[in-house]
């Protein structure tokens, strides 16, 4: 790899682009530590999901500006992104994420607000007197 790979990844509202190097396995997003940008473990996993099912954690620095939504689609966002970098860098790994499902882009976003109604289906509060 000569120098660094990038990606986009999305999710609802978020938009992650992700740059991709050759490292020792740091992770910064928006200029902080994943582990101090996202505080629960469940996310945090979710960002290194895809190095872990590659067994290339230690071989990568992740750089990621994450922009839009809110921290779980940013997370998912950031996945797809790496995800995505990871098949520039090394097509061959493609049958490994895919089984995995982590090259398709999760298409549900928030249901439109319908007129009459309080939310996408929540109905306002009904008074019989």
């Amino acid at each position: 790899m000569e120098k660094q790979k990038n990606a986009i990844g999305r999710r609802k509202e978020a938009v992650t682009r992700v740059f991709l190097s050759k490292g020792d396995g740091k992770i910064t997003i928006n200029g902080k530590d994943y582990k101090d940008y996202f505080s629960l473990d469940y996310l945090q996993n979710q960002v290194v999901l895809p190095l872990k099912t590659v067994e290339g954690g230690d071989k990568f620095d992740v750089k990621i500006n994450a922009a839009g939504g809110g921290m779980k689609g940013q997370a998912e966002a950031a996945k797809l992104g790496i995800a995505r970098a990871l098949l520039e860098v090394n097509a061959e790994l493609r049958p490994v994420l895919k089984a995995a499902g982590l090259l398709r882009r999760d298409p549900r976003s928030v249901e439109r607000k319908k007129p009459g109604r309080k939310k996408a289906r929540r109905s306002y509060q009904f008074s019989k007197r």
